[in-house]
């Protein structure tokens, strides 16, 4: 499956010692990759999450179902899930896999935004949560880029 990790995880991957309670990613929009993703919520037993509700709700989806929503907030017996096909301040998956990096953890690969592009996100949104983490983003990146130096 093809995606971009964003968010607070892939602000933890980048150095943020602010922690999420949650895992957000931006998949890529074709009929493979979403067909691909629609097995793997199955798998995961995904259903959908809903902050005034106390228990999730059954997910029924397809590929092409997907993308009917921008954003699907759900939660699997590994954790919360959110799908965000065009996160806030962005163009979707083209535009964060541009500068995204490639990871390696336990065995799997991990494509996660760049800094650059979680703290573009994260300031577009302007939620309180975003705004409180931004400040130690902002420093993460400056002194990344000191060090770097001159190009």
């Amino acid at each position: 499956m093809d995606y971009v990790l964003i968010g607070g995880m892939a602000a933890i991957f980048h150095g943020s010692p602010v922690l999420t309670q949650d895992v957000d990613i931006t998949p890529a929009v074709n009929a493979a990759n979403l067909s691909r993703l629609s097995d793997a919520l199955t798998a995961l037993n995904a259903e959908v999450r809903a902050e005034e509700l106390d228990e999730p709700l059954p997910f029924g989806h397809d590929a092409d179902s997907l993308v009917a929503v921008q954003v699907r907030n759900l939660r699997t017996p590994y954790g919360d899930l959110d799908l965000s096909f065009t996160p806030t301040g962005t163009t979707g998956y083209n535009d964060l896999r541009r500068d995204a990096t490639e990871l390696a953890f336990r065995g799997l690969r991990i494509v996660v935004a760049s800094l650059a592009d979680v703290i573009r996100s994260k300031e577009a949104a302007g939620r309180d949560k975003d705004r409180r983490v931004l400040p130690v983003l902002r420093e993460i990146l400056a002194r990344r880029l000191h060090e770097q130096g001159p190009r």
